[in-house]
């Protein structure tokens, strides 16, 4: 099996879909005659033309506001937002017209519009292009939320965001592009709201997703030359949230960590806690404990950045207080 990084995951997707069905096609800034900002569409305004790789204006609100308008009319646009940051200047438009035309209009109408964006820090991008504010977004019913950890996730959720008839709002973590993994070369499609198990354990479970991921799984070998293995739970999907496999996890565990990037406060985090307080509170032989991005605005300057985000010696501390 073919090991591709993030970048040809999420570009074989958008090829592989605007291959096969013609109402598909692609907007935002720098997407068509530049390739992308992270070279995501490289070749696609070559190959698909002007029509279906369109660039656009510095205009977030357009970008999400036509889509909306493509998407009612029929089509299946993707609307590339370069960073999550500047989704808040088409906030409205999102959360009061993508997320709610299906419901308002009594199910008559479909909104299969999928908002691709990036979002994360790391990249020394400063305090407002640096943000993760998935759990905001997530908040809002009639609204899916998708944030893949790996290239076959990527890959097989974004091919099932743009077939979807709901619209999909679909987080690339920053610093992710250049990860590698496996990637079958057949067709394959990864179910939107389904967690999973991506490291089998005994003595603790971690919850994550998106770049958490990394942190976990490194955290998790680390643990493992002491004797100590971890289950890692990844949510893949934070809109609709899937505790099934989460629960069944702590219930053989009996201790859980939930490692975000968000901050802590009103997070990811704090929601999958409060989840697992509920369905599998006896289970639970420790507090649950959450790895997050501290409380502040996230510094430019590499060294303040670094200890501003969670680090995988943080996992491997709280899963050790756990235990």
């Amino acid at each position: 099996m073919p090991r591709i990084t993030m970048r040809q995951a999420i570009s074989q997707a958008l090829w592989e879909e605007m291959e096969r069905d013609e109402r598909v096609f692609i907007m935002g800034e720098e997407v068509g005659i530049w390739g992308g900002t992270y070279a995501v569409t490289k070749g696609f305004y070559d190959h698909f033309g002007e029509k279906r790789v369109r660039d656009t204006p510095i205009a977030e609100a357009a970008i999400v506001g036509a889509g909306i308008g493509a998407a009612m009319a029929g089509l299946r646009p993707i609307s590339e937002l370069m960073t999550v940051n500047f989704a808040f200047s088409a906030m409205d438009h999102i959360v009061n017209e993508a997320a709610k035309m299906h419901y308002m209009f009594g199910g008559q109408m479909r909104v299969p519009l999928v908002i691709r964006t990036v979002g994360g820090g790391g990249r020394q991008l400063g305090a407002t292009h640096s943000q993760t504010p998935d759990a905001v977004f997530a908040h809002f019913p009639g609204l899916k939320v998708v944030a893949p950890g790996t290239p076959y996730d990527a890959k097989g959720l974004l091919k099932a965001a743009i077939r979807s008839d709901d619209p999909v709002f679909f987080i690339e973590h920053a610093t992710m592009y250049q990860v590698r993994g496996e990637v079958p070369e057949e067709e394959y499609l990864v179910p939107i709201g389904e967690s999973k198990i991506q490291r089998p354990g005994r003595d603790a479970t971690i919850i994550t997703y998106s770049k958490g991921l990394d942190w976990s799984l490194k955290a998790a070998d680390q643990l493992a030359k002491e004797g100590i293995e971890v289950e890692v739970v990844d949510l893949r999907t934070l809109r609709p949230l899937d505790m099934e496999p989460v629960v069944a996890s702590v219930q053989r565990t009996n201790r859980a960590v939930v490692v975000e990037e968000g901050w802590r406060s009103y997070g990811v985090g704090a929601e999958v806690a409060a989840r697992i307080q509920e369905e599998a509170f006896d289970y639970l032989d420790a507090p649950v404990l959450r790895v997050a991005q501290k409380e502040v605005p996230l510094p430019y300057n590499r060294t303040l950045e670094q200890s501003a985000l969670p680090q995988v010696a943080d996992v491997v501390r709280a899963v050790k207080e756990v235990l």
